[in-house]
């Protein structure tokens, strides 16, 4: 009989003992794999912490005890402990479980989050409440997947330290990895912990001497830990978490439930903030994960698990036109280098750090550095191009607006995952950025709508060395390429009607979905132009001159219908004294559940159909009015 079937929650797992334990760890590992085989997921982050998550739950009391994990995806087995193991099938589908923490789904999930080296913030907050309250409960954050390397968290433990009174446990989830292996001095101090040479073979020693003594198990592990500290320096420096007045534990075996639990228990004695660091492999029991060099199966479309390969090889995508480009323009420019916040495969400058290691910089998760330090770059002679996830670039705003544009910076912004991206969730839609940027003077924010046109645009912004500019892309296959007809301007001219009724402007990959409403309101009888502005910021007054021909203009873009290109180009045809309506068709400004990409624009009204018919209202409605 299946243990984890039978666990209604994680209280239930205090009763088990040893071998159920064991068992239960192989069956959890067994249905992260086929979950994720099966629907694509985070494989490796929650394959290292199977038996962390199980130690925290038999320790803690969730949800009275606040578990907080960071990054959100290494949550699945959080969230089969807490009794949704029967909904795994269901996993980052539509109406099914999240790759993330949920609040919806259960009340063991306190964060939505998905955005890393959030944790510790949350966990501060939590702790302060419960003091002011007066309760006894623990808050517990699990930070990991390179989440240590964000400012922000060091700017928690930095708080946490300063209130000794505060139950508050942070664990370090130290597998060395993001994406790819952590980089950064702090990832270097961290790896001398987990590799010393003499800290393990010492460890180990100790601890097996001591557990053939009388008193064994939990006390032997207390007499472990009781070493003297300058005898326990001079093998594990640990010293920059104690020296900021932190209570530190570790580093203890991640993948040794036992050894976690007797930690954590030590930690709850404190009465105050400590930070447990724990060693695990992404990866672990599945060789095939721990084998790939790339990411460890960090994030995994639907595969063999057999042999660990995709059951189907993805169409060419917007990322790797990016990087087959950057690398030409590299050759070609050596003042041109490359930035990324810990996503240097998933973005698409991996290929340009193998031929150029020395101009790539990999900062890890701090995205508000890497922008302030690409305008450093810039100051310097060079000419930086910062790529990172659409979502991404929102927690950078203010080093775009005030380090990089109010100093005139030739800096290049590549926002890949741009639009609706649909199975991670709320938080990784890219839906604000063209919104967000809009109001930074001086930026140049272009949308390509096609591989070509990506190539085409990407040469131009590196070209542009006295501001900073932006190229943004959808995730998933590139579209065909979709050539114009004439160029007016700056603005690609994609079919004309020798009758100007409607101007559709489509912005980057919705150039065919202009196309194709265009060809239904011609079914109407109506005469149609459809044009792609390429830069959407600053409005291009040919833009403008083309709305003062028509009837109406319809504006549709991947991006939140507030503050974005549909509404700056309402406001410069208004400034420019022209009477042509706008109907601008985007995403609705509001949090978006999980499901395929297509499935939300169809939700959305972002089909051709949809935008046909509601121009055809419009126009109808204008016509009655008039």
């Amino acid at each position: 009989m299946s243990i984890l079937a039978n666990l209604s929650g994680p209280s239930d797992l205090r009763h088990l003992v040893d071998a159920e334990l064991t068992e239960l760890a192989a069956e959890i590992r067994e249905l992260l794999i086929v979950s994720v085989a099966s629907n694509g997921g985070h494989l490796g982050p929650n394959l290292g912490v199977v038996e962390l998550g199980i130690a925290i739950h038999r320790v803690f009391d969730s949800p009275s005890d606040r578990i907080v994990w960071d990054t959100g995806h290494q949550s699945y087995v959080h969230k089969m402990l807490t009794g949704r193991a029967g909904e795994f099938e269901t996993l980052r589908r539509e109406g099914g479980l999240s790759g993330y923490p949920s609040r919806s789904e259960s009340e063991h999930d306190w964060v939505e989050n998905s955005h890393a080296s959030t944790s510790l913030s949350y966990a501060d907050g939590m702790a302060k409440a419960n003091l002011l309250l007066g309760k006894d409960d623990y808050v517990v954050a699990v930070i990991g997947d390179g989440a240590l390397t964000g400012g922000m968290a060091w700017e928690a433990l930095n708080n946490i330290a300063a209130d000794s009174d505060r139950r508050l446990i942070a664990i370090v989830n130290d597998n060395g990895r993001s994406y790819t292996p952590t980089v950064g001095g702090l990832a270097n101090r961290l790896t001398e912990i987990r590799t010393n040479p003499r800290y393990e073979p010492t460890l180990s020693a100790i601890k097996d001497r001591l557990t053939r003594t009388p008193f064994g198990g939990a006390r032997a592990y207390e007499a472990l830990h009781a070493i003297k500290k300058g005898v326990k320096d001079a093998l594990a420096p640990q010293g920059m978490f104690e020296d900021l007045g932190l209570k530190y534990i570790g580093p203890v075996d991640g993948h040794d439930r036992e050894s976690v639990e007797h930690a954590l228990e030590r930690a709850k004695t404190f009465g105050g903030p400590v930070l447990v660091h724990v060693l695990t492999t992404k990866g672990h029991g599945y060789d095939i994960a721990v084998a790939n060099e790339n990411d460890q199966m960090h994030q995994a479309n639907p595969f063999d698990r057999a042999t660990g390969d995709a059951l189907s090889i993805a169409p060419a995508g917007w990322t790797s036109v990016f990087r087959d480009e950057i690398v030409r323009i590299a050759d070609e420019r050596p003042d041109v280098v490359g930035i990324t916040a810990a996503m240097l495969y998933p973005v698409g400058l991996d290929a340009f750090a193998d031929k150029f290691p020395d101009r790539v910089f990999d900062v890890g998760i701090a995205e508000q550095h890497a922008v302030t330090s690409a305008a450093g770059l810039a100051m310097g002679g060079l000419h930086p191009v910062v790529a990172v996830y659409a979502t991404f670039i929102n927690r950078a705003f203010d080093q775009v607006l005030l380090d990089v544009a109010l100093h005139g910076c030739g800096v290049t912004f590549v926002l890949d995952r741009a639009g609706v991206t649909g199975d991670d969730g709320a938080s990784h839609n890219g839906m604000w950025d063209m919104s967000l940027l809009q109001i930074v003077p001086g930026i140049r924010i272009a949308a390509p709508r096609d591989g070509a046109r990506l190539r085409e645009l990407l040469r131009e912004a590196v070209d542009v060395d006295d501001a900073p500019t932006v190229v943004r892309f959808a995730k998933g296959a590139v579209c065909d390429d979709l050539d114009a007809v004439e160029r007016v301007g700056a603005t690609d001219v994609l079919s004309r009607d020798e009758t100007s009724d409607v101007l559709v402007v489509a912005v980057g990959a919705f150039g065919h979905l202009g196309v194709e409403t265009a060809e239904l309101l011609r079914a109407q009888g109506l005469g149609v132009t459809v044009v792609d502005p390429r830069w959407v910021k600053p409005v291009d007054p040919a833009l403008v001159a083309m709305a003062a021909d028509h009837r109406l203009v319809v504006t549709i873009e991947d991006n939140g219908r507030h503050g974005g290109v549909g509404s700056a180009i309402a406001q410069a045809v208004r400034d420019a004294g022209v009477d042509t309506p706008v109907q601008v068709h985007g995403v609705e400004q509001e949090f978006l559940d999980h499901a395929k990409r297509d499935v939300i624009l169809g939700r959305l009204g972002l089909t051709a159909r949809s935008v046909a018919d509601d121009t055809l209202a419009v126009l109808a409605r204008n016509s009655a009015d008039g």
